[in-house]
């Protein structure tokens, strides 16, 4: 996952209240179970002694929120001055998370979020298209009507020719698909979606993709969940949706294990592994791609800001610098990473390393 979604974390001031819960609507009474989990999670945060500022931004966000489509997890974090973070991930935690600590917990989103997060739905026929643009805190649907009409093939005996009903039937579809595919250029070029979703019967998805520039088509997966005219399931839809970005997420993780592996058996090593050579490498600015497993509650030490980040003491001593931060590592190293522009990925069961922590470099380290 690239760090550039992150970033603006990196001009913020803590204390951070991080909150992963199940936001899951997949139940008749998802919206009380909702409210339960919000109370749980402020009861926890006023346990931690979280500004009430703090929970009062989280709670609008969280209570005035959508609930998501079937099976979703949602993570947040939050300072004095708002929401910094918040968003919908594949995979609901069984019991809600909640902390209070000087750096953001972002790993929920590592772990389970979307490697894209703006893309485009289009339901098409051959009358128009419903348009839905999905883009960070906000989602927008429109509806595109052609205006080339019949589109339904006539029956009856009319002489062929000009007046054909099927000739005039197939212009008018024609004509409706290339106005879809006029708006859908549009958007491409004013919100730079990575991914566009096309859904509906065959032949309208075919003819739709044939209006596309290159631009729409590289862009394109097609879904076979139902037509415009018969109704679409959101559940299944969102389901078709999450599957896509899990295939691309397990080949972003099986691009980086096989990185990862070719990177050891370099010469000089292009990666590393346990906590020791992978904050030499955050401090040494040289990580292209965090590997992040099961850290578990493991610490680390810093100085005055993250580029000092070390696993004890004595290497912060020989340094020169004294400690004065204690930090979580699923915290720290993330955020160290996302500070040098480094990608971020979480490990399977193809990446098992040392202290659950590894990097593949940008360069050898000395």
């Amino acid at each position: 996952m690239q760090s550039d979604r992150f970033r603006p974390l990196l001009t913020s001031k803590g204390p951070y209240a991080s909150v992963y819960f199940d936001v899951s609507r997949d139940s008749e009474d998802a919206a009380a179970q909702n409210d339960l989990r919000w109370r749980a999670l402020r009861e926890r945060l006023e346990e931690l002694d979280a500004d009430s500022d703090v929970i009062g931004h989280l709670e609008r966000a969280i209570v005035d929120g959508p609930l998501a489509v079937g099976q979703s997890g949602r993570t947040l974090v939050a300072t004095a001055d708002g929401v910094l973070l918040d968003e919908h991930v594949g995979y609901a935690p069984a019991a809600p998370e909640a902390r209070l600590s000087t750096l953001p917990y972002v790993l929920p989103v590592v772990r389970h979020g979307r490697e894209v997060t703006n893309y485009l739905v289009v339901a098409v026929d051959h009358a128009g298209a419903d348009i839905t643009v999905v883009e960070p805190g906000h989602t927008g649907t429109e509806t595109i009507d052609g205006s080339g009409h019949p589109v339904h093939h006539a029956t009856g005996a009319e002489t062929p020719g000009y007046k054909d009903p099927q000739r005039r039937s197939d212009e008018a579809g024609r004509k409706n698909l290339r106005a879809v595919a006029d708006r859908l250029t549009q958007l491409i070029d004013s919100r730079a979606p990575e991914v566009l979703f096309v859904v509906g019967e065959v032949q309208s998805r075919a003819g739709l993709l044939a209006e596309l520039p290159d631009r729409g088509t590289e862009r394109a997966v097609e879904l076979q969940v139902g037509a415009r005219g018969s109704g679409i399931d959101d559940t299944e839809l969102q389901h078709a949706i999450d599957q896509e970005f899990l295939r691309r997420r397990v080949g972003v993780i099986d691009d980086a294990a096989q990185r990862f592996q070719s990177g050891r058996g370099h010469d000089p090593a292009m990666a590393t592994e346990g906590l020791d050579g992978v904050c030499a490498a955050l401090r040494a600015g040289a990580v292209e791609t965090l590997i992040v497993g099961d850290v578990g509650d493991t610490a680390v030490l810093a100085g005055d800001d993250l580029t000092t980040v070390a696993p004890n003491p004595n290497v912060l001593s020989e340094l020169g610098t004294a400690p004065t931060q204690t930090l979580r590592a699923d915290e720290a190293l993330p955020m160290a990473a996302i500070m040098t522009g480094a990608a971020i990925v979480s490990t399977d069961e193809r990446i098992s390393p040392t202290d659950g922590v590894a990097a593949i470099l940008r360069y050898p380290l000395p």
